[in-house]
């Protein structure tokens, strides 16, 4: 037997893997998700109803068969893939448009990320210094339907019957809160984020009805006063914003304002221990190069590393969405 030659194939795969993000974001712009929920199953029928030829339509199509995004039924007809399906056709209650969509505003950034690369300034806040409102309404369109399902897990996997108050740190578009209101009508949730963020918040609150219970207030968690006598704080995917310092800090924060029995949930994407993955959480730290910020990528061990330092006990790692996001979750000791 002779020993397989090592050749080119993998890397001229990765080198071409931005080919695959044009093709499912094109997809999702153009509808062809939707037309095929509808009931378009050739190319002929997705390029009527498209509006585009019908060599296109196929192209497409056969792209999105390959990568697995569409298959075919045994009539031989497309159908969309079982999470296509749920995420991808517009008017679904699921629809994660807007998400899929969210970093192609980055696409020319890194394009160039070897400058971004060479640069030496960073800021805490990066790419949100001098949000504005606008801005920030138009990112929370993009986050709010993913967010609303992680917050929807989130209650189903936490008991928070027993909680009266909850922190929600950089709650964007308090999805979190929101969620938990609605499950457990005694429960009161502040939304702490960056004042434009906040507003867009309170928009979010209102629309759902839990203005009463729900509260969004300006402000920047690693540096201003935070709300105190909670007895729950919430911390979700923001973790790749910001350095190990920061992040140490903010969940001392947290600790201080907190109720003795309290407790702190660290939703983020983190790294295995030693850094070998997953690809997500590496990408969002690398993506802090573009961002200008001080963020990187941190492990599970580095966030159990800053709950122990803060002083919370029984601090525990919980899978939230497989290969994605983690919990870390902590308790601040009785007196």
């Amino acid at each position: 037997m002779t020993e397989k030659r090592i050749d080119t194939v993998r890397l001229q795969n990765l080198a071409m893997g931005f080919w695959q993000s044009a093709s499912l974001m094109a997809a999702v712009e153009i509808g062809l998700f939707t037309a095929i929920s509808k009931g378009a199953g050739n190319a002929a029928e997705i390029a009527k109803a498209l509006n585009i030829t019908e060599r296109n339509a196929d192209r497409l199509a056969t792209v999105c068969r390959t990568m697995d995004l569409i298959d075919t039924a045994e009539s031989g007809r497309y159908r969309n893939a079982a999470d296509v399906e749920r995420f991808l056709v517009e008017g679904e209650p699921g629809y994660a448009g807007p998400w899929i969509l969210f970093t192609k505003p980055r696409w020319d950034k890194f394009g160039n990320l070897t400058e971004f690369l060479r640069q030496s300034e960073e800021a805490v806040l990066g790419q949100y210094e001098g949000l504005t409102v606008a801005a920030a309404r138009k990112m929370h369109e993009a986050t709010y339907s993913i967010g609303m399902g992680a917050a929807r897990r989130f209650v189903r996997q936490v008991d928070l019957s027993n909680r009266n108050r909850v922190l929600d740190l950089g709650g964007g578009s308090g999805a979190y809160s929101i969620t938990a209101a609605k499950a457990h009508p005694h429960i009161e949730a502040i939304v702490f984020d960056l004042p434009p963020v906040a507003v867009v918040a309170r928009e979010y609150i209102a629309e759902h009805g839990v203005e009463k219970q729900v509260t969004a207030v300006g402000g920047d968690f690693t540096a201003d006063t935070l709300p105190d006598g909670c007895d729950v704080a919430i911390m979700a995917s923001n973790l790749p914003l910001y350095s190990r310092e920061i992040i140490g800090k903010v969940i001392r924060r947290a600790y201080n304002v907190l109720k003795p029995g309290g407790e702190m949930h660290l939703i983020g994407e983190t790294l295995r221990d030693d850094r070998s993955g997953p690809l997500g959480p590496a990408l969002w730290g690398l993506a802090e190069a573009i961002n200008g910020s001080t963020g990187l990528a941190h492990t599970d061990a580095d966030c159990i590393g800053y709950f122990k330092a803060a002083g919370f006990e029984s601090v525990t790692v919980h899978e939230f969405i497989p290969g994605t996001l983690s919990r870390i979750v902590g308790t601040k000791p009785e007196i």
